[in-house]
């Protein structure tokens, strides 16, 4: 496995390659990452995995600063993984000069649920995703269905920019006790930890009763919602949405995903599960 950290090694490295397959990530990988790598070995080669901590992604107070940085640790995985260019650049060789041209999602997606509450995150997501797709010019990208909002807005960035980007979705990985697989899982406290399934297993519940027949989308959210903040969580959102566009779900609707975004003492979680009305996606 190959390691760059320049744009300049990066297109040698890529140089007369065709059909290359791109993984996205910020570092400090775990095993739903490294499904994400052999997920994209099966639909391009060579490889390339960027390890990048965007900061256009990440607001005023928020985790930039003491987001886990393990590069060394993260190429043994990628190199056990078959991965074959890693590409991890510093912030001043993605943004040598400053980032004054940005993409803007459109409002309906950029400002709602994770939008609503971390203004400005998707606008920089999509910079340098495309910033990424214009270095790499992978036939197909691959992005883990957990950040579920996400993936929605670079599937929609693909196609109003005509980019010729297959998109592949890797399902989300869980611990043993349902916990969606999370770099910033490992700042949860001990008994955090223990707490912290709560959220999966409260969008499975809404996810089961909409299977039922349950048809009050608002009220199973909010009740979901009320349960998280008995047992102690800071509940941003509970939401049942169309699973396609993300817009409300509706009665004729068929393909659903429930989302949920929640605090635990200092560390933010998300979650969702999408499933069609006749059982589990």
């Amino acid at each position: 496995m190959q390691a760059v950290h320049t744009v300049a090694e990066l297109r040698t490295a890529l140089a007369g390659q065709a059909g290359t397959a791109l993984v996205p990530t910020m570092g400090n990988l775990h095993a739903g990452h490294i499904s994400l790598v052999e997920l994209a070995k099966r639909h391009g080669s060579p490889v390339v995995a960027s390890i990048f901590v965007n900061p256009l992604q990440f607001g005023p107070g928020e985790d930039f600063e003491r987001y886990p940085r393990t590069l060394a640790a993260d190429c043994e995985k990628l190199a056990g993984a078959g991965c074959d260019i890693v590409f991890a650049p510093d912030v001043a060789e993605m943004y040598p000069v400053p980032q004054t041209f940005t993409v803007q999602p459109p409002d309906s997606l950029a400002n709602d649920l994770c939008g609503a509450f971390r203004p400005g995150h998707f606008s920089g997501v999509a910079t340098v995703v495309l910033k990424l797709f214009n270095l790499v010019q992978p036939r197909v990208a691959v992005f883990g269905k957990k950040d579920f909002q996400q993936l929605r807005v670079i599937r929609e960035l693909v196609r109003q920019f005509n980019l010729p980007i297959d998109i592949e979705a890797g399902e989300t990985l869980r611990e043993a006790d349902g916990l969606a697989m999370s770099s910033r899982n490992a700042y949860l406290g001990a008994p955090e930890r223990l707490q912290a399934p709560m959220l999966q297993r409260e969008l499975a519940a809404v996810a089961a009763a909409v299977r039922a027949g349950e048809r009050d989308f608002e009220a199973l959210c909010d009740a979901a919602g009320r349960r998280l903040k008995m047992a102690g969580w800071r509940v941003d959102y509970v939401a049942l949405r169309d699973a396609e566009t993300l817009l409300a779900a509706t009665r004729a609707s068929t393909r659903l995903v429930v989302l949920g975004a929640a605090w635990l003492g200092s560390t933010r979680l998300i979650d969702n599960l999408d499933f069609g009305l006749d059982g589990p996606a």
